[in-house]
């Protein structure tokens, strides 16, 4: 796929250390809070030996160089990072756009403190079902999980699991 310059496809092992660079470089970015919770080794041992062995991967790339990456699993999200100086020009969108594209409803976990991020998810359709106090993730961040469903799905799917206080 190919739109003013991007071009988007299915990630391979051989692009899992670049995908762990894309990730941290957005992460650290994002949530300077939470910066070096994880070495580089570390990154790239998770997306050549999780992510890329339980998940599909897709990448925007300009040129050679990876810009954004979206790791998913059933209807879930796990991953979607676009590094800093390439955000705000429609490819977290498009990212978002390939997974929607088989899917009837997608989820995601963010951070709640990362309010760009909630903006981004809800801009794209995607509402709050849930949020935590962080005691279930490894950062110990409050979240919140989010949900999207097809337009053409009942109403009542795009509520599932309405809001929990867990």
């Amino acid at each position: 796929m190919t739109s003013s310059g991007l071009s988007i496809r299915l990630l391979e092992l051989a692009d899992m250390d670049a995908a762990a660079r894309v990730h941290r470089s957005a992460f650290d970015h994002a949530l300077p809070w939470l910066a070096g919770l994880h070495t580089p080794d570390e990154d790239r041992w998770f997306y050549r030996e999780r992510m890329f062995a339980t998940c599909t991967l897709w990448g925007a790339f300009d040129g050679e160089a990876l810009n954004g990456v979206i790791a998913l699993h059933d209807d879930w999200v796990e991953q979607l990072y676009v590094l800093p100086p390439a955000q705000r020009r429609g490819i977290g969108g498009a990212l978002l756009a390939i997974a929607k594209q088989g899917a009837d409803r997608l989820q995601l976990w963010t951070f709640q403190r990362n309010a760009r991020a909630r903006r981004f998810y809800e801009a794209h359709d995607f509402v709050p079902v849930e949020e935590t106090d962080g005691s279930r993730n490894e950062e110990k961040e409050p979240d919140v999980r989010y949900l999207w469903t097809r337009a053409d799905q009942p109403a009542s799917a795009s509520r599932a699991g309405a809001f929990d206080d867990t």
